[in-house]
């Protein structure tokens, strides 16, 4: 099975523990002026909320330039007892200013594996994923510029490839791209925020095509899908893909956070799950957080270059 790149290093799939596997401890987004995560004082006393409720890992899908402030995560990894897993990649383009893009695209791949290998932005501090984004019910030049460069960086590395669907949309457009043209092979991508479009067909399609399926949340943007997430994921498991499903709470403000009284990741263990448990089982509620997880986000990394 390989093994989980954390910030403290490669870690064995079975010893992640229970994990919420799409969350941020640190984001800054010009789509969210003034509601920055980037209190690191707040991010620990959210990691220790997390870790009292029987949480053992998160994997935070905050990519190259939203302030993933990387130099922090193996100290909050380990007073926390949390295991941390960081991304590289590239959000949507109105994330970035274009001239940051223009010095960044050219040579994409190059800076996820560096990133992966290596350390991110001279920190030591490897990523363990790759993050990229699609568009609203299709993919635009921007996504599919770095889609071909996060499966540059998937072949070179192993990496797992997190990809955010845009309203849940457009999966079957970034599995033709990654999987058909590329060549990824599709347990190695991750399909976030499926629960955002409770379309069980569409759920099911990708279900099939063997990629991983992210349901996160809640939120207060998207509480009125909220709700069907019990259904969607009954009608996968009954359709036999209970093997793909993760689950998440992708906090993404500060007043998101449960220490600023918001869900924030312990909702994940102290409301969530016991709400699914009714409807699906704690068996199997157990293995959306720890046997899925431990499969998506292990890899056989290949070494670094020259290593």
């Amino acid at each position: 099975m390989g093994s989980v790149r954390t910030v403290l290093g490669d870690l064995a799939p079975a010893l992640l523990g229970i994990c919420d596997a799409h969350d941020h401890l640190f984001l800054r987004s010009p789509q969210l002026p003034g509601q920055e995560l980037d209190d690191a004082g707040a991010a620990a006393r959210e990691l220790d909320a997390f870790r009292a409720a029987g949480g053992g890992a998160v994997i935070q899908w905050t990519p190259h330039g939203m302030g993933r402030r990387a130099a922090e995560l193996p100290r909050l990894a380990r007073e926390s007892g949390v295991h941390l897993v960081a991304a590289t990649g590239l959000h949507q383009a109105a994330q970035y200013a274009p001239e940051v893009l223009e010095r960044i695209m050219p040579d994409a791949a190059e800076l996820f594996v560096t990133e992966l290998t290596e350390g991110i932005g001279g920190t030591g501090v490897r990523a363990g994923m790759i993050k990229v984004a699609g568009s609203f019910h299709g993919l635009d030049r921007h996504a599919r510029h770095t889609m071909a460069a996060a499966a540059e960086a998937q072949r070179a590395t192993g990496a797992a490839i997190g990809v955010h669907l845009e309203q849940g949309t457009a999966a079957p457009d970034v599995l033709d791209l990654l999987c058909g043209e590329r060549g990824v092979p599709p347990e190695r991508v991750i399909l976030g925020h499926l629960n955002r479009a409770p379309d069980l067909i569409a759920h099911r399609q990708a279900a099939e095509s063997g990629a991983y399926l992210a349901f996160d949340g809640p939120s207060r943007a998207h509480h009125a899908t909220d709700w069907r997430l019990p259904e969607a994921l009954a009608a996968l498991a009954e359709a036999g893909h209970g093997e793909r499903i993760l689950l998440g709470c992708d906090t993404t403000t500060a007043a998101a956070r449960s220490v600023n009284g918001g869900p924030g990741m312990p909702h994940l263990l102290r409301r969530h799950r016991a709400r699914l448990e009714l409807t699906l089982g704690e068996d199997l509620v157990t293995k959306f957080l720890t046997a899925n997880p431990a499969r998506a986000f292990a890899a056989d990394w290949a070494p670094a270059a020259g290593g």
